[in-house]
C-alpha cells in the first residue's frame, strides 16, 4: 500500500516502522453550508464550514475535507472564496473537491490555500485530467473520489461496484475497481473511496469494498461511508486495510470527538497521531 508520508506516536513512543492510520472530517458543502445526508440525499444543514474546520483540528483531525456538492449537479466552479476561508483557520493539510473540471481549476484552488484537490466527476467524463494534475501539480496533490454502489452479478464471482456521479445522482455502469486501478496508472494519488450504500447510515464501512480496493491498489485508500462509532474505525483499518477513514455525521452530531476515535484506537493497537 501507499501511505501518508507521517510518522507516528502511539503510547507515546515513536514508531519508525509504522505509519499513522489517518482520520479525516469531511464537510458536505451546499451553497456555502455544511450539511450532511443518508446516501447522498435528504440533506440537513449542520453548520458553518469555517467553524467546523477550526473545532475538527482542535479535536486532533490530521486532515479535513471539503466536498462542494452541489457544484458538479449544478455545473459551477467550487465556491473559492469559502476554500480560501476554511484554508486560512487550518494548518492540518487540506483536500477540496467538486466542480473541478479542469487543471486551471485544479490551480486556483490550489492557489486558494487547499493541499490536494479531489475530482470525481470530471475525471470519469475526461480521465485525461488525472495525468494533467498530476503532471503539473505532483500525484500527491490529486486524489480520485470514487462513489460507488454495490450490484449484483450473475456469474458467482462475488459483489462488483459501479461508478456514480454528480453527486451520487447519476450511475455510470462503470466498474468501479477497474475504474480506480485506472485512475492509479493515470496518475492519482489517493482514492477517496465512498459507498453509497453506507453513506449517512450508521451501519459501519463497507468492509468488503474498502478491503477489496485497499488490496489491489498501490496508493493510500480513504474509506468513507457509514462510519458509526469507534469500533468501525477499528474494523476499517484492521479489517478493511484501508489507510485514512474519512467520516461526517458521528463528527457533525458529537457522538464521538476525533480525539475520543483515536484514543479507542490507540488501545486497540492501531497507529494514530495522538494530540
Amino acid at each position: 500500500m501507499g501511505n501518508s508520508g507521517n510518522s507516528c506516536l502511539k503510547g507515546g513512543s515513536r514508531l519508525s516502522s509504522q505509519l499513522c492510520k489517518r482520520i479525516i472530517p469531511c464537510l458536505d458543502v451546499d451553497n456555502g453550508v455544511t450539511v450532511k445526508g443518508v446516501k447522498f440525499g435528504n440533506l440537513r444543514k449542520i453548520g458553518d464550514p469555517v467553524e467546523l474546520a477550526v473545532l475538527y483540528e482542535q479535536q486532533g483531525a490530521d486532515e479535513l475535507t471539503f466536498l462542494d456538492i452541489s457544484a458538479s449537479r449544478d455545473e459551477r466552479a467550487t465556491l473559492v472564496k469559502l476554500v480560501q476561508e476554511v484554508a486560512h483557520v487550518l494548518s492540518i493539510p487540506f483536500t477540496v473537491g467538486g466542480g473541478v473540471g479542469s487543471l486551471d481549476d485544479v490551480k486556483q484552488i490550489l492557489a486558494s490555500g487547499a493541499d490536494k484537490v479531489s475530482i470525481n466527476t470530471s475525471a470519469v467524463s475526461r480521465p485525461a485530467l488525472i495525468e494533467e494534475i498530476a503532471t503539473a501539480c505532483g500525484s500527491q496533490c490529486c486524489v480520485v473520489a470514487i462513489d460507488a454502489r454495490k450490484i449484483s452479478t450473475s456469474t458467482g464471482n462475488g459483489p462488483n461496484w459501479e461508478v456514480l456521479v454528480k453527486g451520487g445522482s447519476v450511475s455510470t455502469g462503470r466498474d468501479a475497481l477497474q475504474w480506480a486501478i485506472e485512475c492509479v496508472e493515470r496518475g492519482a494519488g489517493e482514492i477517496l473511496l465512498t459507498s453509497w450504500d453506507k453513506d449517512g447510515t450508521l451501519e459501519g464501512f463497507d468492509l468488503e469494498m474498502v478491503r477489496t480496493f485497499s488490496e489491489l491498489l498501490s496508493v493510500p485508500v480513504i474509506a468513507s461511508g457509514g462510519a458509526r462509532d469507534a469500533g468501525s474505525f477499528i474494523d476499517v483499518f484492521t479489517q478493511g486495510k484501508a489507510d485514512a477513514a474519512l467520516a461526517a455525521s458521528i463528527f457533525h452530531d458529537a457522538q464521538w470527538t476525533i480525539g475520543a476515535i483515536k484514543n479507542e484506537l490507540n488501545k486497540a493497537g492501531v497507529a494514530v497521531r495522538l494530540c
